[in-house]
């Protein structure tokens, strides 16, 4: 097994191949449970296109469902989650469309993570807010499609080839769109003090 095909391997794969074949064979239960294991993954990802976490909820169920009907198309052997995760995201896109809402992307749903750390000083917990402020400013600025790659990648912590799979294109594809996508995000960061220009 090559170190490219363990990159970001999620921990159960071979347990979800098995409830999609079971679900494409008709059973309900073993479509549950993957509903179940992937529901906040699938609100968190339409969250980042939609903005709105009412809209997320019902594109994320309107995907299940649609997957649900589209489960006897299932690839035999694919990954199910970046599978099910282009359906979330096609689902959040046509729903903003359809509504023509501006939305925003707020990262705090990415940063519900716990961490064991301990605890910040006042004046590092300060700065990171501050520069978590500068990123969701920043973020909310970008496209659509460059906020999606980013998220992806950095907050849901899908590999490239799952990206590739959830994005519909070719794994050298999602390396050049994540560059190209980092780099608009880097340049519409605020200058730290003393880089701005002329200085």
């Amino acid at each position: 097994m090559t170190i490219d095909s363990m990159e970001g391997r999620p921990l159960g794969q071979e347990e979800d191949a098995e409830l999609a074949q079971r679900a494409r064979r008709g059973d309900v239960g073993a479509y549950e449970q993957l509903v179940r294991r992937y529901q906040q993954l699938a609100v968190r990802t339409a969250y980042v296109i939609t903005g709105q976490s009412a809209d997320a909820q019902d594109a994320a169920q309107e995907a299940f469902v649609k997957a649900y009907y589209a489960i006897g198309r299932f690839r035999e052997g694919a990954p199910f989650r970046p599978w099910l995760l282009r359906i979330v995201a096609n689902e959040a896109i046509n729903r903003r469309r359809s509504s023509r809402r501006k939305a925003a992307l707020a990262l705090r749903v990415a940063e519900s993570r716990p961490s064991d750390d301990a605890a910040p000083s006042p004046e590092a917990a300060a700065l990171a807010h501050e520069l978590r402020g500068e990123v969701v400013t920043a973020m909310n600025r970008l496209r659509d499609d460059d906020r999606l790659v980013i998220a992806y990648r950095y907050f849901f912590d899908l590999s490239e080839s799952e990206m590739a799979d959830a994005l519909g294109c070719a794994k050298g594809t999602v390396k050049s769109r994540l560059s190209r996508a980092l780099k608009r995000l880097q340049r519409e960061m605020p200058s730290p003090p003393g880089k701005e220009a002329g200085g």
